[in-house]
Formats: C-alpha cells, sequence, structure tokens
C-alpha cells in the first residue's frame, strides 16, 4: 500500500504541476495570454535602466595637474557615467573668469593616468566655453572644475580659475562643482577631496540626469590634515573676510563645532560646501 500511495501523490504533483502550466498559458478575459504581462514586465525593466550621466571635468592647474587626474579617474570608474575632459594647457590658477577674445587653439593630449584630455591655450572658462562649443556633441548634465591644488574659500572666491571655470557652466545653464583640495598641509591629499567629489555626484544624479538639478555653482573645499582625518561636510556660506584666520591652518583633531562660514569650517577640520554667485562681486 505505500508504494501505491507514494505513485499516487507523484501523479497528482505532476497532475496539478501541469494544471499550473495550462493556467500560465490561458488566455484571461481580454484574450491576452499571461506571456504578454512577461514582455511588459521586461519592457519595465529595460525603460527604467540606469541613465548615463555625462560630466565635463575641467581646472585651472592644466591638465597634467595630479588633482584633475584624481578626479577624472574615480568618476570614469563609475557605473554609467561618461567622462569628458576638456582643461586649460598651462597652469592659470587666480585668472578668476577671464576669457580670451577670437579664436581658441587646442590640442589633444592625456591626463598623467592616460585618459584623453582636450588641452586648450587659454583660461579655465576658455576650457568650459571650448569644450562645450567644440568637443561634447550635447550639454553634458555636469560640469566638475577640479580637484584644485589649494583651497578657493571667502574672499579669495572670485579670484579663482577653478570657480571662474564653474561659472562659465552655469552660464551655459549646466550645473557646476568646483572642487579644491587644501595646501594646508604637503602633499595635498587628494583622496579625501575625490572622496567628497564623488559622494557629492553620486547624491544628485538622480537630479542631474533628469535635468532638475539647480543650475547654480557649488563650491566645495576640504583639508588635507596633518594629524586625524577630514571630520565630515558641513554647508555653510562662504567667509566675507578673513576676521584675522590663518587661510591656511586646517586643524582635523578640533572639536569645535558649528562653524560660521567656509574658512571657519576649514580651520577645524570640516570640508565645506556651499552655493555661491554665479557672477563675481565686482561683475
Amino acid at each position: 500500500m505505500r508504494g501505491r500511495t507514494g505513485r499516487i501523490a507523484r501523479v497528482a504533483l505532476v497532475l496539478a504541476a501541469l494544471g499550473l502550466v495550462a493556467a500560465g498559458c490561458s488566455s484571461d478575459g481580454d484574450g491576452e495570454s499571461a506571456s504578454s504581462d512577461t514582455t511588459a514586465a521586461e519592457a519595465t525593466t529595460t525603460t527604467a535602466a540606469t541613465e548615463t550621466l555625462d560630466i565635463l571635468v575641467s581646472n585651472d592647474d592644466a591638465y597634467d595637474a595630479e588633482g584633475i587626474d584624481a578626479v577624472v579617474e574615480a568618476l570614469s570608474a563609475l557605473p554609467d557615467t561618461n567622462v569628458v575632459v576638456v582643461a586649460p594647457a598651462e597652469n592659470q590658477s587666480g585668472t578668476g573668469g577671464n576669457t580670451t577674445p577670437g579664436a581658441l587653439t587646442a590640442t589633444e593630449e592625456e591626463t598623467l593616468s592616460g585618459h584623453p584630455v582636450t588641452a586648450v591655450q587659454g583660461f579655465p572658462a576658455d576650457s568650459v566655453n571650448y569644450g562645450l562649443e567644440n568637443v561634447v556633441e550635447e550639454p553634458p548634465d555636469l560640469v566638475v572644475t577640479g580637484l584644485n591644488e589649494g583651497q578657493n574659500m571667502g574672499p579669495v572666491i572670485d579670484a579663482s580659475g577653478t570657480v571662474g571655470a564653474a561659472r562659465a557652466a552655469v552660464a551655459a545653464g549646466i550645473p557646476a562643482l568646483a572642487s579644491s583640495q587644501g595646501i594646508d598641509q604637503e602633499p595635498p591629499e587628494f583622496e579625501a577631496g575625490v572622496e567628497q567629489v564623488v559622494a557629492w555626484v553620486e547624491e544628485h544624479r538622480d537630479a542631474l540626469v533628469a535635468g532638475e538639478a539647480d543650475v547654480v555653482v557649488t563650491n566645495l573645499n576640504i583639508p588635507s590634515c596633518a594629524e586625524g582625518e577630514v571630520r565630515g561636510l558641513v554647508e555653510v556660506p562662504a567667509a566675507t573676510d578673513m576676521g584675522g584666520r590663518d587661510y591656511n591652518a586646517a586643524d582635523c583633531t578640533s572639536t569645535e563645532e558649528d562653524p560660521p562660514d567656509d574658512v571657519g569650517a576649514f580651520n577645524v577640520g570640516f570640508a565645506s560646501i556651499g552655493v555661491i554667485p554665479s557672477e563675481p562681486a565686482d561683475g
């Protein structure tokens, strides 16, 4: 009896399985098969696939600087991210938003790690303008400038070529992130800056790809810590003056909280971030 009962049970299981298959292939009330639902689900999945984030990277330290190379390598490693590099052929630090009248010339070069770059004979803002007009086929979702070798905070902002390049992007209707690594310690700790840049890009990726990000200049400054490590990221306004503070003094072991501005944040070991005017104060 036990053997016969086992066979009956197995037959029942087979019939049940056949019934499920038949049900899956049967038509519903509208005459559409379940396979149509499967096809629709596959189509939905395909439609929801991640879109590519297009980034133009530039700087003011020149195309062969260490900071821009570190950023390009990290951003290029992100999934579904396309990075194009257009930067000055020579160091243009401190040139603000200056531009060159007339036609610009450029050559094809490589960053320190071998990433293709268009090197422009001109200012940082020229590089961004040239890239948008002559290199990319479609406007990018974001322009990243830096990592600059040296912080760009408070009263120094308007003189910064890193900021000037970012402002050129915003003038063209593209969100921009100006990023600078502190030279309070030598050599600059670009790894810490890269971490902050990548985190910002990942946080804002969806809005950037959807074209919903604010078209503003976001200014990011990261200290290089002799002791300890960057204490975190704080959103603060740009300092209006130095107020007797040391521009090159970051103490990452500090326990001070609630800094009033970017210089104050930098001085006590925080990376600072904030939206700054899209034009210089005298512009």
